[in-house]
């Protein structure tokens, strides 16, 4: 693998981003989040991209953002795609490999999340123990800690814990020490054709349960069966998972205070981009808010079993 950065690294701790042109706003919101928490920051934040060059607009210098371009020369090579995709999917797993000299700890983010609060210099100096990543684990084990997820099944393996890699905090050193970038490159390409989605199941496939479980305050996975609640906890990242985002809600399912915040931030940074109209929200006598409804009151006593596991959000569970 070949690096090309904007700058030198001026830390040895970084919050990266990986993405391409078609998010980079949505990156850039959150990095511009984070920065506004942390004046006074002692780690770099980095957006990463690699077969698509992209640009950051002047109007953000002051991020001081350090762009960097990773060329994987065929490293994920027979790994499963979904239709339009690039191998660009699998970046983050080559991250603490092609990143090994600038960075120890490497906490990596996906874009489709909002920044709320938290303080990131203590959650880049957690203490993992001795496993290579820490993470939250996915929403299907957050009601049900046993569900065995469908890749595992798929795989023929036991029931484990099992993350959402939309936050990764990764010890740069224990990472290579497993080799774990070559590990699932070689499980991703032997069972292709067993394969969902992309590394996020090809890290717990590998890992089995080797990771440090950190508190959903950092990845609070914004499902119709969470929503409300995480109005009520108000935690520090909100992941817009699937294919529903607040740039694309035009039904106002999710509180439009996403939409807003994203249309604000594109329409100073990216005045050519196209944008959507906010809507005003879901009418509270609306089929869906009744759906949601019900399905908090069902599973409410289920998730505060899981949220108590968590005294802080600094626990972490090795």
């Amino acid at each position: 693998m070949t690096v090309e950065a904007s700058r030198a690294a001026r830390s040895r701790q970084a919050v990266i981003f990986c993405c391409n042109s078609g998010y980079l706003p949505f990156a850039l919101h959150a990095a511009d989040q984070i920065d506004r928490l942390t004046p006074a920051r002692a780690f770099d934040i980095c957006i990463c991209h690699g077969e698509e060059p992209i640009t950051i607009p002047d109007s953000l210098s002051s991020l001081d953002v350090r762009l960097i371009r990773i060329e994987t020369s065929g490293v994920f090579t027979g790994l499963r795609l979904d239709p339009g995709r690039t191998h660009d999917v699998y970046l983050r797993l080559a991250l603490p490999q092609a990143l090994a000299a600038d960075y120890d700890r490497i906490l990596y983010l996906d874009s489709d999340i909002f920044i709320q609060g938290g303080d990131f210099t203590a959650l880049l100096g957690l203490d993992l123990g001795n496993h290579p990543l820490g993470a939250v684990r996915d929403n299907i084990q957050w009601r049900t800690p046993d569900r065995r997820a469908e890749q595992f099944r798929r795989l023929n393996i036991d029931a484990a814990p099992y993350f959402n890699a939309g936050l990764l905090l990764m010890d740069v050193r224990r990472y290579n020490e497993m080799s774990l970038l070559d590990r699932c490159v070689e499980l991703g390409r032997r069972e292709s054709h067993r394969m969902i989605r992309h590394d996020q199941n090809l890290y717990n496939a590998v890992l089995r349960g080797d990771w440090a479980e950190l508190s959903p305050m950092w990845n609070w996975q914004y499902s119709w069966s969470a929503r409300l609640f995480e109005a009520m906890r108000f935690p520090h990242i909100v992941h817009f998972i699937g294919t529903l985002k607040p740039w694309t809600d035009r039904k106002g399912q999710y509180s439009p205070r996403f939409a807003q915040s994203y249309d604000r931030f594109i329409a100073t940074h990216f005045p050519g981009r196209t944008r959507n109209p906010v809507s005003s929200g879901l009418s509270p006598a609306d089929h869906m808010m009744r759906k949601m409804l019900v399905k908090h009151f069902v599973s409410s006593a289920k998730l505060a079993r899981y949220l108590d596991r968590f005294p802080s959000d600094m626990t972490v569970i090795l």
